[in-house]
């Protein structure tokens, strides 16, 4: 997966609670892309941004001109509820979406985000306040940086010097494996040598567990 280190970009204003996974990517979406997972990002809140005739809703956020070209979503409590289906992770990075930061976050949602990539950031209760509130009055948007390493997420309004910021913290390990890009699969290859050893010494004390044949069902004459 690609990883994060910094990101300096736009905030999408979308305060809303309990927004659940068929909201992010609605089911009906793989009807018109199939199999073909890099046109996902089409289906992202796909009825919250069109009307039933395929039209624009111009009141949604990511219709908004300010905001079409976010790469941080702003959003309120328990973001991706609902089923544990991991497209809806696939469908904001597809989007561009690099981080969501959320008064809270469904559990594996959560969890899903940063097996994929997406830094999800759940601050102090006052910075969230002060964030969402520079967010919605911003007339021409916010633009914020964060720097995940130093767990600092500032923000400023378009062409003016940081106005705010906040410290955030992620657990160590999905930190590390988002600094240097590695899904949990790159994460177990670090540690190849020493699960061959470890194999290579089971194999003394426990040879039916690699050897096929002593699970053979012997064959009886009848």
């Amino acid at each position: 997966m690609e990883a994060f280190t910094t990101l300096t970009g736009i905030v999408a204003p979308l305060p809303r609670d309990n927004i659940d996974t068929d909201a992010i990517i609605p089911a009906g979406i793989f009807k018109l892309i199939g199999a073909d997972m890099s046109r996902i990002g089409e289906g992202l809140f796909l009825d919250w941004r069109q009307s039933p005739d395929g039209g624009e809703r111009p009141d949604f956020v990511l219709n908004d001109a300010r905001f079409r070209s976010a790469n941080i979503l702003l959003s309120g409590r328990n973001f991706g509820c609902g089923s544990s289906r991991e497209h809806a992770v696939w469908a904001l990075l597809s989007a561009g979406i690099r981080c969501v930061v959320a008064e809270s976050f469904a559990d594996i949602f959560y969890a899903n985000c940063f097996r994929k990539g997406l830094l999800s950031i759940v601050p102090q209760s006052d910075d969230y306040t002060r964030l969402l509130d520079a967010a919605l009055n911003a007339p021409n948007g916010l633009t914020a940086s964060v720097d995940l390493a130093a767990g600092i997420f500032s923000w400023r309004q378009a062409g003016s010097s940081p106005v705010g910021e906040f410290s955030f913290t992620v657990d160590a390990n999905q930190k590390e494996a988002l600094l240097q890009g590695l899904d949990e699969v790159g994460t177990s290859l670090q540690y190849e040598r020493d699960i061959a050893a470890f194999q290579a010494k089971d194999r003394l004390t426990r040879p039916w567990v690699y050897d096929a044949s002593f699970h053979q069902i012997p064959k009886v004459k009848i």
